[in-house]
C-alpha cells in the first residue's frame, strides 16, 4: 500500500536488501490505542518536549552557570520517559503483525538495571516520527481556512476520539470502522470539502482588515487637522 503522508500515513523499510516494510497511520483508533483523552494529551506534551522545557525551567533557576559538561549531559540524548512514550506511539500506530523491535528496538530487563538496545531507527528518529504521527492524529495538518471564530486558544487536558468519529459518522455517513480510521488531518480535510462556503474571516484577515480600518481613520483624521 503507497502511503499518503499528507494525511498521517507512513511507510518505513528495513535497509537490509528484502528487509521488512512497517506502515503506519495516525488513525482516531490509533489515538485510542494510546491511552485515555487525558493520557493521549499527556503524552502529545511530553513527545514534544514538556519534559525538556521543565528541565530548562529548572536549570534557568540555579543561581549560577551550570559547567559546559553537565548541560551537555542533561540534553546529550533523551529520557527513557521521553523514548518509551515516542516508541509506545509508533506501536500503536503501526498496522501490522510484525513485531517492531528490530526497528525501535526495545527495553530489556534483568534483576538489577533495565537497558534500551536500540533498533535501525536511532532514538532521534523514533521521537521525530512518533511527533509526525500524533499530530496528524490529534490536531491535524491540514492547509485549511480555519475561520476566526472557529479559533481558540483554550487548552484542554482531555482529547475525546469518539467526539471525532462520532462527528464523521454524522457528517459523511461513515460506517464505525471507517471514521475510526481516519486521521484529524483527513477529518479536517473532508469538513472543508463538504463545507466549503463557510463565510466569515480567518485571524489573519481579520487582523489585516482591523490594521486597515485603523489605518485609514488616523489618515482621516490627519487630514481633518490640517484643514
Amino acid at each position: 500500500m503507497t502511503p499518503l503522508t499528507d494525511i498521517g500515513e507512513m511507510r518505513l523499510s528495513e535497509a537490509e536488501e528484502g528487509g521488512a516494510d512497517y506502515f503506519f497511520k495516525a488513525s482516531f483508533d490509533a489515538m485510542t490505542a494510546i491511552g485515555s483523552p487525558s493520557e493521549i494529551v499527556n503524552i502529545f506534551s511530553l513527545i514534544h518536549g514538556a519534559e525538556i522545557q521543565k528541565v530548562i525551567d529548572k536549570v534557568s533557576q540555579v543561581p549560577f552557570a551550570l559547567p559546559p559538561h553537565m548541560l551537555e549531559a542533561l540534553f546529550r540524548r533523551p529520557s527513557d520517559n521521553l523514548l518509551t512514550a515516542a516508541m509506545h506511539v509508533m506501536r500503536c500506530c503501526y498496522k501490522g503483525d510484525c513485531d517492531l523491535s528490530s526497528l525501535i528496538g526495545e527495553w530489556k530487563g534483568w534483576q538489577d538495571c533495565v537497558e534500551y538496545w536500540p533498533g535501525e531507527l536511532a532514538s532521534e528518529d523514533i521521537i521525530i516520527l512518533a511527533q509526525q504521527l500524533m499530530q496528524h492524529g490529534v490536531i491535524g495538518k491540514a492547509k485549511v481556512r480555519r475561520l476566526q471564530r472557529n479559533e481558540t486558544s483554550e487548552y484542554s487536558n482531555e482529547f475525546n476520539v469518539i467526539d471525532y468519529i462520532i462527528a464523521a459518522r454524522n457528517h459523511f455517513g461513515m460506517s464505525r470502522d471507517d471514521a475510526a480510521n481516519l486521521t484529524m488531518t483527513e477529518f479536517t480535510l473532508l469538513l472543508a470539502a463538504k463545507y466549503p462556503e463557510q463565510k466569515g474571516l480567518t485571524k489573519d484577515e481579520y487582523d489585516a482588515v482591523a490594521e486597515a480600518h485603523i489605518a485609514k481613520q488616523a489618515a482621516r483624521r490627519a487630514k481633518q487637522k490640517q484643514h
